[in-house]
């Protein structure tokens, strides 16, 4: 049986003392077991954010990272380098590193095999615009990019990873696609990784859903039989509703 996530993307925002603050609350209030938690902080936060959660069930993330281990790669951050800072999981494909800085398939998928190799945990990241659900083009956008993302992988590799299917019109919207049909797309992407692989690591691979996820609607969301928890965004930078959504994943 799969564990359900929480897994807070902070993404640019508070400052280093607001970062602490928050890490320290969830790190407090979280559940010791029957849930995973993670959170995201921004890069410049890590190494603090690390050090508020080291005694704490809390792991940590970063939201990127280069697939090189050095390098001429300015503004980039390297697999070893998060390593030493106890970070265990790496957000890739994000929609936002899509469409404002260039990140692609092909980057997607080094990366995720050079955070496999760190022996960090990728949480890969796919979903369709608006233009493309109302074409009915989300089984193909969503099929491509899953597939892009796990080339060259094998089932061992693949059985490390996270996905997590966010529908780019739900991200920051205050929509969200309906339990119905984030279960659909979800049960299309097990299927997936089950034709690419076989059924024993199609079951073992979490997905996630976000998009403008919230403990109001996290439960009727987690009730879809391929739906293990949440990647989050706003509802992740406050310790209560972090906490509450870790409280309904406990109890899914």
């Amino acid at each position: 049986m799969r564990t359900p996530i929480v897994a807070g993307n902070w993404k640019m925002n508070l400052t280093h003392q607001g970062a602490t603050d928050l890490a320290r609350g969830i790190a407090e209030g979280c559940p010791e077991n029957g849930v995973t938690a993670i959170v995201a902080p921004v890069a410049l936060h890590i190494p603090a954010v690390a050090e508020v959660l080291a005694a704490s069930p809390v792991l940590l993330a970063s939201q990127n990272m280069h697939w090189a281990e050095s390098g001429a790669c300015t503004g980039e951050l390297a697999g070893p380098m998060l390593r030493e800072f106890s970070v265990r999981y790496v957000i890739l494909g994000h929609s936002e590193r899509r469409q404002f800085f260039g990140e692609t398939d092909e980057g997607v998928n080094r990366k995720a095999q050079a955070a496999l190799a760190q022996g960090m945990h990728p949480i890969i990241c796919l979903g369709e615009s608006l233009q493309e659900r109302e074409a009915d083009r989300t089984q193909a956008k969503v099929e491509f990019q899953l597939r892009a993302a796990f080339a060259g992988l094998t089932a061992d590799e693949a059985q490390r990873t996270i996905v997590a299917y966010e529908p780019i019109w739900a991200i920051g919207t205050g929509k969200t696609a309906s339990p119905q049909q984030a279960q659909d797309v979800h049960a299309l992407l097990r299927s997936v990784l089950e034709d690419r692989f076989d059924r024993q690591t199609a079951q073992a691979i979490p997905i996630l859903y976000g998009g403008s996820v919230k403990p109001a609607n996290f439960a009727e969301l987690l009730a879809g039989e391929d739906i293990d928890g949440g990647l989050v965004g706003g509802a992740s930078l406050k310790v209560e509703s972090f906490l509450e959504l870790t409280r309904i994943a406990l109890g899914s």
